[in-house]
Formats: structure tokens, C-alpha cells, sequence
């Protein structure tokens, strides 16, 4: 299947190694672990972020193996997770520093054709985390809102 915005077609992504249960040589249990995540979570890491974290400092090669739940199950359990999914967080970051290139420079016009392609990325996820409850239904999109959200 090609790329929604670039006229290829895009290779295929790595797989995992197949495991079944924890590695014996993983240094922590489950409840440590799970203090970690919540202890990152409320110093305001991602949880792409604190699954870098465990893995690189903690020695955790996979955080479901070791716990059963993925990172994100565990911080909605422990209610640390973010008011805003991190994708679209990350979306809303890209969109205002690209607006505030755009307003320098005014005459950049593929960049503002970037601008176009990430607001409709913006709008699409929009619309599917309504449909899932993640985001309520009164949140929409706005250049404004983007900053006051990341403000926050």
C-alpha cells in the first residue's frame, strides 16, 4: 500500500523476537517496575519515553512480558496518564513551532503545504480518538488551542 502523502510505496516494518514469558536475567519484579513507570509518568515522560527508560536503565527488554499489561495500561490504571494521546501531543508541538517558522517566513511555501498535511493528520486523529473516548467530544482542533494545550 502507498504512503497517504508521498507517492511510494514503504517497506516493511522489523518484528519482535519471539517470547513467550520474562527473561530470567531481568533484574526487576512486577510491582518495581510498575512504580517506575508511575514514578516517570508523574515527572511527565512519554510512554515511549519511559519504555526508553527501562529498557536502556533497568535492563526491562519488554515491559508486557514483565508486567502483562503495556506501559499505557499500566499508567491509566494508576490514573498518571496525559490528557492528550502522544501522538497527537506530538502533532499539536510540530504545528505550532512550523507556525511559528511560517510567521518569519511568510514566502516558505512548502512548508506551508507542510502545515496543510499536518493539520489534516491532526484532524484525522481527531476524529478517530473521538470515536474511541480518549479525547471528549467538545475538544477541536484550532492553531490557538494547539498552544493553549501544550501551555499546559
Amino acid at each position: 500500500m502507498a504512503r497517504m502523502h508521498a507517492r511510494r510505496k514503504g517497506k516493511s516494518a522489523s518484528t519482535k523476537p519471539f517470547m513467550t514469558e520474562n527473561p530470567s536475567w531481568v533484574p526487576l519484579n512486577k510491582t518495581d517496575i510498575e512504580n517506575i513507570i508511575v514514578k516517570l509518568a508523574t515527572e511527565g515522560n512519554s510512554s515511549a519515553m519511559i519504555g526508553l527508560i527501562l529498557r536502556d536503565q533497568h535492563g526491562v527488554p519488554d515491559v508486557k512480558l514483565a508486567t502483562g499489561k503495556t506501559i499505557t495500561d499500566l499508567m491509566k490504571e494508576k490514573e498518571v496518564m496525559q490528557k492528550l494521546p502522544e501522538d497527537l501531543g506530538a502533532l499539536l508541538k510540530k504545528v505550532t513551532n512550523l507556525d511559528q517558522y511560517l510567521k518569519q517566513n511568510p514566502r516558505d511555501i512548502h512548508n506551508k503545504r507542510n502545515l496543510q498535511l499536518i493539520e489534516a493528520k491532526i484532524r484525522r486523529l481527531e476524529r478517530y480518538y473521538k470515536k474511541k473516548g480518549t479525547i471528549p467530544d467538545t475538544w477541536k482542533y484550532s492553531l490557538d488551542s494547539a498552544e493553549l494545550e501544550l501551555s499546559r
